[in-house]
């Protein structure tokens, strides 16, 4: 790869992530929208690299070497051994070109968050139990009125550790993509990272008497808990008897799982 090349690639990086981070919110897709700073920083790097690069090497053209940028000063023996390790203007080998893909994919095609493929095939994380609060309860009452909007990480939790039974008999609202399941069945599901989609942690609820949408579509889902297992005992898994479905435009932010109101609630 040539030295011109190589600046390009500089340039093309650092303004793939400037676009995705600061034009975009296409970067809530692969990273936590508290690590945007980083990006940005790392493309105005990139880009100053680049334009150093090319300042020296006079880009767009691949500026002929002489002697003394080589460390060639020991007569034309030197120049043969400069020339043999330095090679011509600094190329390196073929498969260096592979670096453009990411760099092209990022600025002209962002690849989707991940979804129901990763879902699939990654068992869902047992939540953690939580530390009992005031008064000894391990989870605060739910409203005993209307829909209850919660989050997949919050129900998910109670139908696996909540022995005080505060699912019983409320009508809970989730909201996720569609993650096909075996014989038929599907679940309602959210990926969760501490970092970026590399350490992507699955949450979903297994989804009875619906229809199942097409995978990925993200959907709003209205139903009552349905029992499996004891709670507490480390053998309840999150499913629920769902009554309503609806279709929904995915978040900017997919793997933010929080409860989002909606309006006239």
């Amino acid at each position: 790869m040539k030295r011109n090349i190589q600046v390009l690639l500089l340039l093309f990086l650092g303004v793939g992530l400037l676009h995705i981070a600061l034009l975009t919110d296409l970067y809530l897709r692969y990273v936590r929208a508290g690590l945007r700073p980083a990006l940005i920083a790392s493309g105005v790097l990139l880009l100053a690299l680049g334009a150093v690069s090319a300042a020296l090497d006079g880009f767009p053209f691949d500026r002929p070497r002489t002697g003394r940028d080589r460390g060639d000063g020991h007569g034309h023996a030197g120049h043969d051994r400069g020339h043999a390790g330095h090679g011509h203007g600094g190329r390196g080998p073929r498969v260096a070109w592979l670096l453009y893909v990411p760099a092209l994919t990022i600025l002209f095609v962002a690849p989707p968050a991940l979804g129901s493929y990763t879902a699939s095939r990654d068992d869902a994380a047992a939540p953690r139990a939580p530390e009992p609060a005031a008064g000894g309860s391990l989870f605060p009452p739910l409203p005993r009125t209307g829909v209850v909007p919660m989050s997949l990480n919050d129900f998910t939790t109670r139908a696996v550790w909540d022995t005080g039974g505060t699912l019983k008999g409320r009508t809970v609202r989730l909201t996720g993509f569609v993650t096909p399941g075996r014989h038929g069945g599907w679940y309602i599901s959210r990926l969760v990272i501490n970092c970026c989609a590399a350490d992507a942690q699955v949450r979903k609820v297994r989804v009875h008497g619906a229809t199942a949408p097409r995978a990925d579509t993200w959907v709003t889902v209205a139903g009552t808990w349905h029992p499996t297992g004891k709670p507490g005992a480390g053998t309840a898994s999150p499913a629920l008897d769902v009554t309503a479905v609806r279709r929904v435009p995915e978040p900017a932010d997919p793997y933010h799982d929080v409860v989002v109101p909606r309006a006239g609630n």
